[in-house]
């Protein structure tokens, strides 16, 4: 009786689920690193190419070769991600203050688990991470007619040693 019992219940589970499409995602069950292509939404408003954190890193590479041959400056508005081409522009945005800047990949990383890009210190500088050194932002893939205007905007002056 009980073998019977289960098998019916099997049947009248499968036979309910035929047919029904997978749920909405929820928050929940999202990872915390979460890639979502650059599609328009109905509010025209561009969805996240990436939300996670973002580190920086600063002097201890400066003038070092990066992944795309140039060296690093650290002064420059470069970053490092895993798996965008070099080259990529990305406009990031951090979310505790709503700043935003754009830079271009040069160079692979983070090799920090669970870190979704690492900015030069003058992009992190830009963003006021820089201090705290970890912040949560938001990736959007940018064109790159709107990235060169941009870069020549948020170019900051170098203050070099013997400078007033």
């Amino acid at each position: 009786m009980r073998r019977v019992l289960t098998l019916s219940t099997l049947a009248i589970l499968l036979a309910s689920t035929l047919g029904a499409a997978p749920g909405q995602i929820t928050s929940d069950s999202k990872a915390k690193v979460t890639p979502v292509s650059s599609q328009k939404v109905q509010d025209n408003v561009s969805k996240p190419y990436q939300v996670g954190k973002a580190s920086w890193y600063g002097d201890i590479f400066q003038g070092k070769p990066t992944a795309s041959g140039e060296a690093y400056d650290m002064y420059d508005y470069t970053a490092a991600h895993p798996t965008l081409p070099l080259g990529t522009w990305v406009r990031v945005t951090n979310l505790k203050n709503q700043r935003s800047i754009i830079v271009r990949i040069n160079d692979r990383g983070p090799i920090v688990p669970g870190r979704i890009i690492d900015l030069s210190y003058n992009a992190a500088k830009s963003l006021q991470m820089s201090q705290r050194g970890i912040a949560k932002v938001r990736l959007d893939l940018v064109k790159d007619s709107e990235s060169v205007s941009v870069m020549a905007e948020q170019r900051l002056p170098q203050v070099g040693i013997g400078s007033r």
